[in-house]
């Protein structure tokens, strides 16, 4: 552990000197790489000084204890080494953790896609719970969210709904919402009182940047039309919606929120995007060792990921066979348990592969 720490100490050096060069800020990519990397061996660092004292001190308790002869302060001397070694054993597993290669994609904002499945009006419901739960989630977060386009239908749920959210770690946490979220639940509309089930799908693309992937005008189809809302009627009288179509790949995107075509337009590529890069990020993925996958899943849409329990209250994620019975207080946006058990089953893995 010493060894590989005092390996990454000398790059962390070599960072400190590189971000104090005028000459990196000219360059706003390898910047923002650069810091992004110093961010992380910074925290590394902190916890390697953290590590060093304990060891250092477990090495004074334990001298302590074979030059004492007093029988009191031999067992307190006992006392401290056992905690000490708690201490080191808990520091190690931190740094461990800390040492797993950071994902870059991380840092992203994202674009969040939230598309009612089987169930019908039922599932457009659940599909507007659960795009407010994970705003409500944001909120707490001091994260902001933006609506690209949504497809609303007349009792006020969502056949489709597409966000922005933006802020510090959004992907980091949102990563492995993609996939099939499921409800089970009595309908507004159910008068026998039946527990009926539907499905929505979610899919979170880190949003990329025009530095990251460049699109070529002529790879797209741009059309215009007018805009429409629930029912089929008419949002506004001018031709402001936006469909985009990336010819190489076939991806369309429809946006039309904005009485603004121009809006619309900048709201689609964004969108355009953010897909275009998931395709890579998930072409590079499928391309790993089968041991090298997380085993929270892949971020495949068609893995159902998570079950929602109304009658009893209850919320299952199947990836790590975790079960709360607070569906309600997830509803309102408490989501943190799900997240954080996510993110520690995924760092499990990696050290697995990682073997540090």
């Amino acid at each position: 552990m010493l060894k590989k720490l005092d390996g990454l100490k000398g790059r962390y050096n070599e960072l400190t000197k590189l971000i104090s060069d005028p000459e990196l800020v000219k360059d706003q990519k390898k910047y923002k790489t650069v810091m992004q990397d110093y961010t992380h061996l910074s925290e590394i660092m902190e916890a390697a000084n953290s590590y060093q004292e304990l060891i250092s001190s477990l090495a004074d308790a334990r001298e302590m204890l074979s030059a004492e002869k007093d029988p009191e302060m031999k067992e307190m001397a006992k006392e401290e080494i056992d905690s000490l070694e708690k201490d080191v054993e808990e520091m190690e597993q931190k740094i461990r953790f800390l040492m797993v290669p950071k994902d870059p994609l991380d840092g992203k904002n994202i674009i969040m896609e939230i598309r009612a499945g089987t169930g019908g009006d039922e599932a457009a419901l659940f599909a507007a719970d659960l795009y407010r739960a994970y705003s409500r989630y944001a909120e707490t977060k001091n994260w902001k969210v933006e609506i690209m386009s949504s497809n609303e239908i007349e009792l006020g749920g969502f056949k489709e709904i597409v966000c922005s959210i933006s802020g510090k770690s959004v992907y980091a946490d949102l990563r492995y919402e993609s996939g099939v979220h499921r409800v089970q639940r009595v309908p507004a509309t159910e008068s026998g009182g039946r527990i009926h089930t539907s499905a929505i799908t979610v899919a979170v693309l880190p949003e990329a940047e025009e530095t990251d992937l460049k699109i070529r005008t002529e790879d797209l189809k741009v059309d215009v039309f007018r805009s429409s809302g629930p029912g089929g009627q008419s949002v506004n009288t001018t031709d402001s919606a936006i469909r985009i179509t990336h010819l190489p790949t076939g991806v369309v995107v429809i946006c039309q929120d904005e009485k603004s075509q121009i809006k619309n337009k900048a709201k689609a590529l964004r969108v355009l995007r953010s897909r275009l890069l998931e395709a890579e990020e998930a072409k590079k993925n499928s391309e790993r060792a089968e041991a090298r996958r997380s085993q929270v899943g892949s971020g495949d849409r068609s893995e159902r990921i998570r079950t929602y329990n109304f009658p009893q209250n209850r919320v299952t994620d199947h990836r790590i066979n975790l079960t709360l019975y607070k569906l309600d207080a997830v509803m309102q946006g408490d989501l943190s348990d799900f997240f954080n058990a996510l993110k520690m089953s995924a760092q499990e893995e990696a050290l697995k592969t990682e073997r540090i």
